[in-house]
């Protein structure tokens, strides 16, 4: 079968050109348009079949690059902190209720998730239908999360001579996933610039920018807890059961915040979910999403 899915974009809240990738159904849309936003140093292709698989099941799905991310444009004046991110979600969400109709569904990874939980709160209840958080809660491992990100800017100048240059440092970041068979996916991830060296498809202002994602790391935190508790829409929290971000114990403090959400743990996927159990997490999400349909 044809896959029904073609290039659009959107205009962030910077006037910040949006790359994004229009996934169809088959044939009218049944319910709630999705909206899935990446993980920080990710493109929209990191979703893999999740896109196709809602599309299959009757909803539209949008993936998006987020600012400085793949095919998005870089933001001149470097604002890649959390508000940036979260008002581009609301620009996005509100044209996205404007071509559908109705407000979408977001599913968020890591960085989408905070960008959407943030989004909700800063724009009223009406912006979304609800909310899916992949490996992330307003209480974030801080080993986890220096973990991450010295990885991800371990080679963001030097890049890599090959692919399979790449490929081997994410294997020995991430040795339990198995390794893909094609390399394509990961090149996706990657630009490859005048000197013929790989680098990761992202503004490296992104991590060490004036003004960077881990300025008033405690501050954010308070904030994200504010917005969890404020959340009355559909919640799913999808967390990875070998996550180094999300803790059982940041589980249980959000459950107790939001008491309505509900939650899935994937074994055998650590903080990438979608990446490590693309199976288990699709079937959580369309899970969730035929629950809003009943």
């Amino acid at each position: 079968m044809k896959d029904m899915k073609a290039q659009t974009q959107f205009t962030g809240a910077s006037g910040n050109r949006l790359a994004a990738d229009e996934h169809q159904p088959r044939g009218e849309p049944q319910s709630t348009p999705v909206v899935l936003l990446h993980g920080g140093g990710q493109t929209r292709h990191a979703w893999g079949g999740a896109a196709r698989r809602i599309a299959d099941s009757g909803d539209t799905a949008y993936t998006v690059d987020q600012r400085g991310h793949g095919e998005s444009a870089w933001v001149e004046s470097k604002a890649y902190a959390f508000d940036d991110y979260a008002s581009d979600a609301v620009a996005v969400c509100r044209e996205v209720a404007r071509r559908c109709g109705r407000a979408p569904v977001l599913v968020g990874a890591s960085l989408g998730g905070i960008s959407g939980l943030m989004a909700a709160h800063l724009d009223g209840s009406g912006l979304l239908a609800g909310l899916v958080l992949v490996d992330i809660t307003p209480h974030m491992d801080p080993d986890g999360v220096s973990r991450i990100q010295g990885f991800m800017a371990e080679r963001m100048r030097e890049g890599f001579a090959t692919l399979e240059e790449a490929a081997a440092a994410i294997a020995a970041y991430l040795p339990h996933r198995r390794q893909p068979r094609s390399l394509d996916g990961l090149a996706k991830n990657l630009r490859q610039g005048t000197d013929g060296r790989y680098r990761w498809h992202w503004d490296p202002a992104f991590i060490d920018g004036p003004r960077n994602i881990n300025t008033g790391a405690e501050s954010v935190q308070q904030r994200l807890a504010e917005a969890a508790r404020a959340l009355s829409i559909p919640v799913l929290l999808v967390r990875g059961q070998q996550s180094e971000l999300v803790t059982e114990e940041a589980v249980a403090a959000f459950r107790d915040m939001v008491p309505h959400a509900r939650f899935v743990d994937v074994s055998g996927a650590g903080h990438m979910v979608a990446g490590d159990r693309n199976d288990a997490f699709n079937d959580a999400v369309l899970d969730f999403l035929d629950h809003l349909k009943d």
